[in-house]
């Protein structure tokens, strides 16, 4: 028999090839030892058991929070054999296991990421009042999906929903709820707010909304967020990091809508009221019109009768100076080439005069001139 002689180099091509057939993709659970960052670059751990150590290696990228030695975890990777470092498993996710784990994992997170100023309240944007375009990232065929929707619609509708299907829970969830996300504040037409959303769950079926990866995404988004886990007392990071939390998702949907029946009747009750104002507006209008209108007539009558009274006055003063009623009790009006004479100073012998009577003018001639006393 032939033996088949491998120089080293051969022999770790062969067996990658070998493991790439044959085992593509393992997952391995175990308690995490030995763990550090490298040039926050790369990841390097082993999983334990009471038995046996098995080495992983890794991008920082792919970790799901900070983690630390005695955590168990499951992680799913490729094994491989390097030319230089030996065998290892290069893993693609890393999963806390057990509520413990997903607590201590999340605690160090919120620590890490409260530090950064990730929850700060001030950071919070205002969501839309009511939004034309709403980016929604959820199973598209879990309850979730169908209560949003369905509350959406009952309450207003007409409203653009842009659905992006992704998983909410498992190792791939957060993988696609960040893509999801990115792609939602990529779009030339975004949302006007992001709205994530699945049901309740265990502590693991809810692990993906406490991976950094997520909840750095949600923070990151341009597109003001809110986030509605339903059935769940706790929040998770991703919530604490959102604009706004909704406590299930046909919330999520009321609190983004108006209730269209709510609206219809304070519009019927507001147009009520408008047209009572209207009408007693009117009412007191025309009677501070009749009322002005009285006072006025009062105000003219009395300028009238203030004016004949003056009328009055003024005529018999009028007819007191009359000269013709002067000329109708005896007396006359002398005058002198057409001026009148009002004294004998100025007359002579032989002036030619008109005495003006009542009834009429007599021409005379002056035959004597004799002043009073004389």
């Amino acid at each position: 028999m032939l033996e088949l002689v491998l120089t080293p180099t051969d022999f770790v091509a062969f067996l990658n090839q070998t493991l790439e057939y044959a085992y593509p993709q393992v997952t391995i659970e175990g308690e995490l030892s030995n763990f550090k960052v490298s040039k926050n670059r790369w990841v390097y751990f082993d999983l334990k058991d009471k038995l046996s150590s098995v080495s992983f290696f890794g991008a920082v990228t792919s970790l799901p929070g900070p983690l630390e030695d005695g955590l168990k975890v499951r992680v799913v990777g490729a094994p491989r054999l390097h030319q230089r470092f030996g065998f290892s498993i290069n893993f693609r996710s890393i999963t806390p296991v057990g509520e413990g784990a997903l607590k201590k994992v999340a605690d160090l997170l919120r620590q890490k990421l409260q530090v950064e100023g990730l929850f700060a309240p001030e950071r919070k944007r205002p969501l839309p009042e009511l939004p034309s375009l709403i980016g929604l990232v959820t199973a598209a065929s879990s309850a979730a999906c169908a209560d949003f929707v369905k509350i959406l619609n009952e309450r207003w509708g007409g409203i653009e929903v842009l659905l992006i299907d992704t998983l909410v829970q498992g190792d791939r969830a957060p993988t696609q709820l960040v893509l999801a996300i990115e792609h939602l504040n990529s779009l030339p037409r975004m949302p006007e707010v992001l709205v994530i959303t699945r049901g309740g769950g265990s502590a693991d079926d809810l692990a993906a909304f406490d991976d950094e990866r997520v909840v750095r995404a949600v923070s990151a988004s341009r597109v003001p967020t809110l986030i509605a886990i339903g059935h769940e007392t706790d929040e998770s990071l991703a919530e604490l990091a959102a604009d706004k939390r909704a406590s299930t998702p046909s919330n999520a949907a009321a609190s983004l809508t108006p209730d269209r029946q709510a609206e219809l009747a304070s519009l019927k009750s507001l147009s009520s009221s408008l047209s009572r104002t209207l009408v007693d507006a009117h009412k007191a209008t025309l009677e501070r019109t009749n009322d002005l209108a009285q006072r006025l007539s009062g105000a003219i009558k009395n300028l009238l009768s203030s004016e004949f009274e003056r009328l009055t006055a003024a005529t018999r003063l009028a007819k007191t100076y009359d000269p013709h009623a002067a000329l109708r009790r005896g007396y006359a009006i002398v005058s002198k080439n057409g001026r009148h004479v009002g004294s004998i100073a100025g007359l002579k012998i032989g002036d030619k005069l008109a005495i003006k009577l009542s009834g009429g003018t007599i021409s005379s001639e002056v035959q004597q001139v004799k002043t009073d006393g004389r």
